[in-house]
């Protein structure tokens, strides 16, 4: 074992004792074969997505040899219900830049309004098995997509524990197993759901980000890896926070003096993992699994020549299960070019 970087990364020495946050610096072992890792998380948010990204993703992803996880909606589609969000801050700016008609198609957009919601674990459920079958980790991503990303911050424990548990039964008639990871909708959770997933047995999951400057940088070099604590204790759960801006909230914007647009999107995310350490990036099916596909392609070819492992979160979760990782409280927050609060990773 050799020593191979000195950085501020919090918990990643095992052995090292944590109160909740280490500030000093730590010292990281690994081989000299041992590659960074960037943890691909694909969030299928509706029907078409499941339907038409999730294959499209599945042939990129084994082109290139990269490892991901797949996380389903597995309940109805009522991706038109999203239309109340018009009189949410930001709404208006986020869907002229990122052309959500063009990426979503007007018939998801009717679905739940003029349109009935249809069921995306009931019809999608082979092609959810498809990623299974082709190597890839699944896990739960919600039950609706809509109802969970509108309720959940306020809601009780029996609503929370109730609607997980609709979509913990449903993720088992498809795969014949019980689910072993989860990523919350719309970064979205409560005490309770949080609580839920410990008593689901799920060891590791990515339901939150980690704060993120204007140009998507990180706020906190320290940031990844972490446990929560939830009504004065800490959870099993090991949260995977996103460490990287997604393509919807950097398309459109002028970031460090430059329009991002499709033809240089990729080259903003690649500057911003040039120094290696892990990353999560979340990705949709509905995006770079069909009209930003191109943009996904430059970013696969560009990591693995940057040096990184594409991987699952479970790869993840394996090579850092065994750190001593910080413990902190849940925290609220936005992110540049994304409207609304979400779980963050405290500072």
């Amino acid at each position: 074992m050799l020593v191979s970087q000195l950085i501020g990364r919090a918990g990643r020495c095992p052995g090292l004792p944590t109160t909740g946050r280490t500030t000093a610096l730590t010292l990281i072992f690994t081989r000299p074969s041992e590659l960074p890792k960037l943890t691909l998380k694909i969030d299928a948010d509706t029907y078409r997505g499941t339907r038409v990204g999730v294959p499209n993703l599945i042939s990129q992803l084994r082109r290139h040899g990269a490892g991901a996880t797949f996380l389903f909606s597995l309940g109805p589609d009522h991706t038109g219900w999203a239309l109340k969000q018009i009189f949410r801050p930001g709404f208006f700016s986020k869907v002229s830049r990122t052309s959500v008609v063009e990426h979503y198609g007007i018939k998801t957009l009717m679905y739940g309004t003029l349109l009935p919601a249809p069921d995306i674990g009931k019809t999608c459920a082979d092609f959810m098995r498809q990623a299974h079958a082709a190597g890839f980790e699944c896990g739960i991503h919600t039950w609706d997509h809509r109802v969970w990303q509108d309720n959940v911050r306020t809601a009780d424990a029996q609503w929370t524990t109730e609607t997980m548990q609709q979509a913990y039964g449903r993720y088992h008639d498809i795969f014949g197993h019980a689910p072993r990871t989860h990523g919350a909708a719309g970064w979205q959770m409560n005490d309770h759901a949080f609580v839920q997933l410990d008593q689901f047995g799920i060891a590791y999951s990515s339901d939150g980000r980690s704060q993120l400057r204007e140009d998507g940088s990180l706020a906190d070099q320290d940031a990844g890896p972490h446990r929560l604590s939830v009504f004065g204790k800490p959870l099993s759960c090991v949260q995977l926070p996103t460490t990287l801006p997604t393509l919807d909230e950097i398309l459109g914007r002028t970031i460090r003096g430059k329009l991002i647009d499709a033809g240089n999107a990729a080259e903003l995310l690649l500057e911003l993992t040039k120094t290696p350490r892990d990353h999560v990036f979340t990705l949709h099916a509905e995006l770079e699994g069909q009209k930003l596909a191109p943009i996904f392609e430059r970013l696969l070819a560009g990591w693995r020549a940057q040096g990184y492992e594409l991987v699952s979160m479970g790869d993840y979760y394996q090579s850092i299960q065994n750190d001593v990782l910080p413990i902190l409280p849940i925290s609220w927050g936005e992110l540049p070019g994304r409207s609304g609060d979400m779980i963050l990773q405290a500072m």
